[in-house]
């Protein structure tokens, strides 16, 4: 959190650097005055200008904005401009319309007017605005006023204006500045969200990956980026901005659904936020379109059909929060800004009162909050998950010992070796040696089984003390072991291994009355022969040659050479070689 805190003092902190710095300087006295609207007023498509003289038509109250009829009128008075030059451009924020008329109104009362298609606009460079230029202003000029048919959005109106000179309605050099360190820092979780999923593959990631995209366009679009890159159409720019935020919020709310911990959220409260999400992509942004067959509407169903997504997130956040999730505090931390942000936009929106297109900075700059509070969101997510994913490891190779492992000599069982036989076999253990501990029996009889058990672990220690690359000890069950061995002299190897069995039980078990000693049935495979067997077929040849070294006095080792494997042992006469301990 430390970090977190730091981060975001440094980027409060440039802002505040960049919109101190001074503004360039002006071309004149009368540069960088923009005029608003007195008035506004809607009316059906036949009422006509000469209609629109009369103030009483008007209404001056700065409130009851409407973009849901047929067409708005705007009215800037020329009292305003008085002892300045008089304006040349009317502007506006970039928004859907069919047809934007101008006139200008002398005091004798005539009119002159032209006429613009939405085609018409051209883009401002900085901001998210269009301008079009003013009919004739002349000292006679009593008011401009601005027909606009087919109005799509309530800031088309609140926001317009008109100004002498193009650059006076620009975007400031301090806000451009904030909006390209927004976009900049945007770029920086792109890469995270990439990399992370290589690494987790996530579907979090991939829904973070849109929203942050969707970001990206937002400000580009709705920050009038874009337009110092490249100019594009008022009616694909005017679509776009809203287009990326709904898909943005959308995005969010899968994020959320994938995001959080495991039970951090119930079922349902989790299916509604997915849901949500589903919805807010498809129905605001086909409100977004802002097609002229839904112009009456499209305006307000865009806000209301949005809204919902900010109350499923703020629920769903306090509703994981109060369940201990560790992200969702970073979540809320994040986006809280954001949420404050977007419903004051969505209010002027809603024309329930009218701002300047500046309060859109602080959209913005939450922007910037939540990416830098994300990013750390996710990261310590991944670490978490890592954590999850590598304590589930370890307990998978637990059980996996568990149950490839004896669980009293430690040694591999006979499980284990069955499953990996095949391996071994291709990899060169041709010596299949088969260990059994002679009168076992008796020591569990006279000396308990605890005392059975420690002979047992001593046995498997004198077999494992033979353990390198080209040794393999196993415990089948009871007093019966097996030892796969490959390389050089494996006959004699297996010897000396079970000679070793009854020195180290004497070592470690004190207190019996004789030896235990072992006998052992030796398998050595030829090359010719080694793919031909199975481990139960192994078994039966060792099984069959440790009864006969147990037949001939025990304490001994007997073993068969094979070439070709075709009988068993007591079908055919083999070689043998029963020694005395």
């Amino acid at each position: 959190m430390g970090r977190l805190r730091l981060t975001i003092r440094l980027l409060v902190a440039a802002v505040l650097v960049a919109l101190g710095c001074a503004a360039p300087a002006a071309a004149d006295s009368d540069a960088g005055q923009v005029f608003a609207p007195r008035c506004h007023a809607v009316s059906d498509s036949d009422r006509r200008v000469e209609a629109m003289i009369d103030r009483a038509a008007w209404n001056c109250t700065g409130t009851g904005w409407q973009a849901n009829q047929p067409v708005a009128w705007l009215r800037f008075e020329a009292a305003d401009w008085q002892g300045a030059k008089a304006p040349r451009h009317f502007f506006t924020r970039t928004s859907r319309h069919e047809r934007i008329t101008i006139y200008s109104l002398d005091s004798g009362g005539s009119l002159r007017g032209r006429s613009f298609a939405e085609a018409d606009g051209r883009p401002f460079a900085a901001g998210p605005v269009f301008r079009l230029p003013l009919p004739l202003v002349t000292s006679e000029t009593e008011a401009l006023l601005v027909r606009i048919d087919r109005p799509h959005s309530i800031p088309l109106l609140t926001e317009a204006g008109v100004v002498r000179y193009p650059d006076d309605a620009n975007r400031s050099l301090q806000e451009m500045m904030l909006l390209a360190l927004v976009l900049g820092m945007l770029v920086l979780p792109l890469l995270f969200d990439i990399t992370f999923f290589v690494v987790l593959r996530e579907r979090f990631v991939l829904f973070h990956s849109v929203m942050v995209v969707a970001m990206m366009g937002y400000v580009l679009f709705a920050g009038g980026v874009i337009s110092v890159i490249v100019s594009l159409p008022v009616a694909l720019l005017a679509i776009l901005a809203p287009l990326c935020w709904a898909v943005g919020c959308g995005a969010a709310l899968l994020f959320l659904s994938e995001f959080l911990e495991r039970g951090a959220m119930s079922r349902r409260m989790r299916q509604v936020t997915f849901w949500t999400g589903c919805w807010t992509m498809a129905v605001p942004g086909f409100f977004a379109l802002q097609l002229h067959g839904t112009q009456a509407f499209d305006d307000t169903g865009y806000f209301l059909t949005i809204a919902p997504s900010a109350v499923v997130v703020s629920v769903a956040l306090i509703h994981a929060i109060l369940r201990g999730s560790r992200s969702a505090k970073f979540v809320a931390a994040a986006w809280f800004p954001l949420i404050l942000t977007s419903m004051e936009r969505l209010i002027r929106g809603l024309g329930v009162y009218a701002g300047p297109s500046s309060l859109d900075l602080m959209m913005f700059l939450a922007t910037g909050i939540e990416v830098v509070v994300i990013s750390l969101a996710i990261a310590d997510r991944f670490l978490a998950i890592r954590n999850e994913r590598d304590a589930a490891l370890t307990e998978a190779r637990m059980l996996e010992q568990i149950s490839t492992r004896d669980s009293l000599t430690g040694l591999m069982n006979r499980r284990a070796i069955e499953a990996r036989f095949d391996e071994l076999l291709v990899q060169g253990f041709d010596t299949f040696a088969l260990v059994d501990l002679d009168r076992f029996k008796a020591i569990n009889d006279l000396h308990g089984h605890q005392v059975g058990d420690a002979a047992l672990i001593a046995c498997a220690n004198a077999i494992r003390s033979g353990n390198d690359r080209d040794s393999i000890a196993v415990r089948l069950g009871g007093e019966e072991f097996v030892v796969l061995l490959r390389g050089e002299n494996t006959l004699q190897r297996a010897e000396a291994l079970r000679q070793a069995i009854p020195i180290r039980i004497a070592q470690d078990v004190p207190g019996l009355d004789l030896p235990v000693t072992a006998s052992m049935g030796v398998i050595v495979l030829s090359q010719a022969a080694r793919h031909n067997m199975q481990f139960a077929e192994f078994y039966a040849r060792a099984d069959a040659l440790m009864y006969e070294a147990k037949a001939s006095g025990r304490n001994r080792l007997a073993y068969e050479r094979l070439t070709v494997f075709s009988e068993p042992p007591a079908g055919r006469r083999r070689k043998r070689d029963n020694r005395a301990a």
